[in-house]
């Protein structure tokens, strides 16, 4: 179903007629992939000359062992950063060089003590890196932030951030973003919730907001430029928000998503773009999770003594009768914070950025409701188009002026989970299913599938795309895909 307002089409005729003009720290080669999603996370790159048909044998330029880990390649100024876990309590940062995969460097750091709790398929190395062209931000666990230099991989500074906690032992998985000199970094976990800018060559923190009705999340922050002004823009729990980036104050808000948001927006010409799969309190899906989860005696009851010790403050706020337990009606509201009650659902929706206060009646331009939308998988934008992949190798795609459907859940031939977000470049639309298969569709209005490519691996990390080439990490290789004959097979020397 699509619920459209009356002005959705002029509005959108305008935006799209106005100049992208997003600024960034160090003018960007035009087809690096500087952070998770590539530019802005838009998952779009102008390269050309790539293959549709390759795989783990063909169209190799070149092939480099990492550490296992699901955090996503990145590449800039000729050079490939990638993370791993290079042992059980080593974390790994590896700079290889794009053309050839020689290993420019690696940087390892120790950990010590007990890392936290995480669930299949996530790793410990989850985080993808961002980059300036000078300086590689990282994110780990219990590390927190860090800076290296990109080109030998000298540390520059460190900051120490509270441990993320999730009820589920999701586990952590963000990724930072660089924006005119400042890091930001979003960390909406069960416990703690926030979003925080630092200084690129310091370190140092420029500004910290509490999100404090947000649930555990991992939509990456995007810019939206709109009204004359460029917002930082972040999804989460029941609330699309835009902040000012200089300051974090909050400048507007949108209040139509779901509960449990994983999946990232994407940004064209000041419209938001954005597809969501949540269980929630709407089908009371999320209470037996958590029941299941933390039950542990199975007495359909949580009790104080079955919860972790960060989350008892929590566990009181919603014993509602004081008696120790979570039970009954108590358990649908369980650890939500009360202003945000939301439930689950499906929905894609579009939504007009640089407003101001509760934008939630007035710059809603389209929403549809529908099955479509993955709870993992971003969607994209290409040529006019949102597309969206979801588990069992689903695809659907709508128009982006109006969220008219041109095909919905049609498969793609590849069954299985899907948890990277497609990528696309040169007419085509990378798509990774987690049982190792690249699906690749034709940009076009109707569903096309080109090719189904054998990557040999698991893959959970979404693919970059720089100089007419794909780099595609399973959990412990990284390979770089060409057009023509392999250049060479055994990287990372």
């Amino acid at each position: 179903m699509v619920t459209m307002r009356p002005t959705t089409t002029r509005l959108l005729s305008s935006l799209w007629a106005l100049p992208l003009l997003l600024a960034t720290s160090v003018p960007a080669v035009a087809e690096d992939w500087p952070q998770f999603r590539g530019v802005n996370g838009s998952a779009v790159s102008p390269s050309k000359g790539l293959p549709s048909r390759f795989s783990s044998k063909e169209g190799v330029k070149w092939k480099a062992p990492l550490g296992e880990g699901v955090s996503c390649p990145i590449v800039v100024g000729g050079r490939v950063f990638s993370t791993g876990m290079s042992g059980a309590q080593r974390f790994a940062v590896y700079a290889h060089d794009a053309n050839t995969g020689k290993l420019l460097w690696k940087r390892e750091y120790p950990l010590t003590g007990a890392l936290p709790r995480i669930t299949p398929p996530n790793s410990h190395a989850a985080s993808t890196p961002a980059s300036d062209g000078k300086r590689l931000y990282l994110y780990f666990s219990t590390i927190g932030l860090a800076a290296v230099d990109c080109a030998t991989g000298r540390d520059l500074w460190r900051l120490p951030l509270p441990k993320p906690a999730y009820l589920m032992d999701w586990g952590a998985a963000v990724s930072p973003i660089v924006y005119k000199g400042l890091v930001y970094f979003c960390q909406d976990d069960d416990l703690n919730p926030y979003l925080m800018a630092v200084d690129g060559v310091t370190g140092k923190v420029k500004w910290r907001v509490s999100r404090p009705d947000m649930l555990a999340g991992y939509s990456l922050p995007v810019l939206c430029e709109a009204g004359g002004r460029t917002d930082l823009v972040v999804a989460g729990t029941g609330k699309l928000k835009g902040y000012d980036p200089a300051t974090g104050k909050e400048l507007w808000t949108c209040n139509t998503l779901l509960r449990t948001i994983m999946t990232s927006p994407v940004v064209k010409d000041g419209v938001i773009y954005i597809a969501v799969q949540s269980y929630g309190d709407a089908k009371r899906t999320l209470k037996f999770a958590l029941m299941e989860w933390l039950d542990t005696n199975q007495d359909k009851k949580l009790a104080r003594t079955e919860m972790p010790k960060e989350f008892l403050e929590k566990f009181d706020l919603s014993d509602k009768n004081k008696d120790g337990f979570i039970l009954d009606n108590e358990l649908d509201t369980a650890f939500q914070h009360p202003d945000n009650m939301v439930g689950g659902g499906n929905m894609v929706q579009a939504i007009k950025g640089g407003g101001s206060g509760d934008v939630t009646r007035t710059h809603v331009l389209w929403n549809v409701t529908t099955r479509a939308p993955s709870n993992l998988s971003s969607p994209i934008l290409v040529s006019g188009r949102v597309h969206v992949v979801k588990a069992g190798g689903l695809s659907s795609c709508l128009g982006a002026a109006d969220g008219k459907m041109l095909w919905e859940m049609t498969r793609m031939g590849n069954l299985g989970d899907y948890f990277a977000s497609p990528v696309a470049a040169d007419g085509k639309i990378y798509i990774c299913g987690k049982n190792g298969f690249v699906v690749v569709l034709e940009d076009s209005p109707e569903m096309k599938v080109v090719a189904r490519n054998d990557m040999g691996g698991e893959l959970i990390a979404s693919p970059a795309i720089a100089n007419g080439r794909l780099y595609i990490r399973t959990r412990d290789t990284l390979y770089c895909i060409g057009a023509g004959p392999g250049l060479a097979s055994a990287g990372g020397r």
